[in-house]
């Protein structure tokens, strides 16, 4: 690596995997975004990390005061006793006399003697690492948009000499509102955040580096979470970077007859599509492929969208399967998701960190429903659940997705977000009437990863566990809910003694 190439941290693991590396050193940088977006969480993060290791740092703040920097790093949990502060919030103190003179345009005078200010204070701290907050507080000393590039290009020629990474922080409030691309020529990299207010649930927010001369960073939006100890960047998920050897075998689910309709269960690398009306079992056959892997010591967790999880302990413990046992033997991990908080990175990132830091080798997501619920406003949602499938099936992990249709006989439809032609196997769960009782039937309509049965068999679910019956060969029409009778009923699953 070049002196040229050589890269520095930024404070945020999350944009250094986006730069692949972190931020090229001795350059300057815009960081825009409207007020609230985590400018200032940013740039302290930036500048903290540069005073962990032995850096001088310094802040340049024309539009806060020290007391309310102090009081965002406090909020945090961070002390700014290393960060070199300098405030240029008061005019009186920093123009000092002349300011009220005629001769020239206040606005001339204000502007020069603001920038010979910052020349002067770099020159005394020789900092390393540099925040200028903001640009349009300097927008509004210059007036004119000539003057006020030329004294932007002032301080790129001027930082340039020095060995200094510079961080220019924008609201965006000076101008139109709309990014400044003359700016964005002068820097070498541009970085935009970005706050959604959506109609209901907390405020989402996200970023996207604009461009970054001479790096091959991943480009796109990347959501973040805002909290106490910084900003969480989840870089944008791609499959195709996390591929890991494993062998395709099937995997059971200790019940001989459903293992039979899959020819040995579904293989390792593949994600199954488990759909039907509420209450036809989805959720239950899942969980036996689930208990059966916890039963072999594999990792699994299961991400709740829709059920409290005691109430999913206590209904698997009805018909045999102990969730609370795995729990803690620690090879079952089941996270409660809080539909109005999450985002679909950081829900990615949560399944990444399963799969990559606890080998997790099943993943539940229960369900679809609770998942489009939960990200209302996302666009192209069904392309970044491709994506994480996509990443699951590449590291070899079983993943299992319920989707709930809507109405129990008859023509049903699901939540709008049909995920049947990513899905590597299909399993459709239908009720059906005989004998003044309602029952259940099971299919595989398609599996991707080899043979299937194309019988339709009877499923029951209660203390004794998941069972399946025959083929259903003796009734016609099962699938439509509104099934035919056309022979005896000794196919059908009975307590008889």
């Amino acid at each position: 690596m070049t002196a040229n190439d050589k890269r520095i941290p930024s404070g945020n693991p999350g944009l250094d995997l986006i730069l692949r590396g972190g931020l090229p050193v001795s350059r300057l940088y815009l960081v825009e975004g409207i007020p609230g977006s985590g400018k200032t969480t940013l740039a302290l993060q930036f500048l903290l990390e540069g005073a962990e290791h032995g850096e001088s740092v310094l802040y340049i703040t024309l539009s806060e005061t020290s007391e309310e920097l102090s009081i965002v790093a406090g909020s945090h949990g961070w002390s700014l006793d290393d960060v070199e502060l300098f405030e240029l919030a008061s005019a009186d103190e920093t123009l000092g006399p002349g300011r009220d003179q005629s001769i020239l345009h206040s606005w001339e005078m204000e502007l020069g003697r603001t920038i010979e200010l910052i020349r002067g204070q770099v020159e005394r701290v020789k900092p390393k690492r540099v925040v200028f907050d903001s640009l349009s507080e300097l927008r509004l000393l210059a007036q004119d948009s000539l003057r006020y590039r030329r004294q932007l290009l002032h301080l790129k020629q001027f930082f340039s000499k020095l060995d200094t990474t510079v961080l220019l922080v924008d609201d965006m409030t000076g101008g139109s509102g709309e990014r400044d691309n003359h700016l964005h020529s002068l820097c070498h990299g541009v970085i935009t955040l970005e706050r959604l207010t959506l109609d209901f649930g907390a405020a989402r927010r996200r970023m996207q580096v604009q461009k970054m001369r001479g790096v091959a960073f991943v480009a796109g939006y990347h959501d973040m979470v805002l909290r106490k100890g910084g900003i969480d960047i989840f870089p944008r998920l791609i499959a195709s970077e996390h591929h890991a050897p494993f062998i395709g075998e099937p995997v059971p689910s200790g019940v001989g007859e459903l293992d039979a309709m899959l020819a040995g269960g579904p293989q390792r690398g593949t994600s199954m599509l488990v759909t039907g009306p509420a209450g036809s079992g989805k959720t239950s056959l899942a969980l036996q492929y689930l208990d059966a892997a916890c039963e072999r010591g594999e990792v699994s967790v299961i991400y709740e969208f829709d059920e409290r999880i005691g109430t999913m302990i206590t209904r698997a413990s009805a018909f045999g399967i102990n969730l609370q046992r795995h729990i803690d033997s620690g090879t079952l991990t089941i996270r409660q998701m809080d539909p109005a908080e999450i985002a679909p990175g950081q829900f990615a990132a949560m399944v990444r960190s399963e799969v990559e830091e606890r080998n997790a080798r099943f993943a539940l997501i229960d369900s679809l429903n609770g998942y489009v619920t939960a990200m209302p406003q996302e666009r192209q949602l069904i392309l970044q659940l491709h994506e994480l499938l996509s990443y699951l099936n590449q590291a070899g992990v079983v993943s299992i997705l319920i989707n709930p249709q809507h109405g129990f006989f008859g023509t049903m439809s699901t939540n709008g977000l049909d995920v049947s032609y990513i899905a590597d196997i299909v399993v459709l769960l239908r009720f059906f009437e005989s004998e003044g009782r309602i029952r259940k039937a099971i299919s595989i309509v398609k599996n991707r990863s080899g043979h299937h049965e194309d019988a339709i068999r009877e499923l029951r679910i209660d203390a004794k566990g998941v069972r399946v019956g025959e083929p259903l060969s003796e009734f016609r029409g099962v699938l439509t809910g509104t099934p035919e009778y056309v022979g005896s009923s000794a196919p059908l699953m009975e307590d008889r003694r």
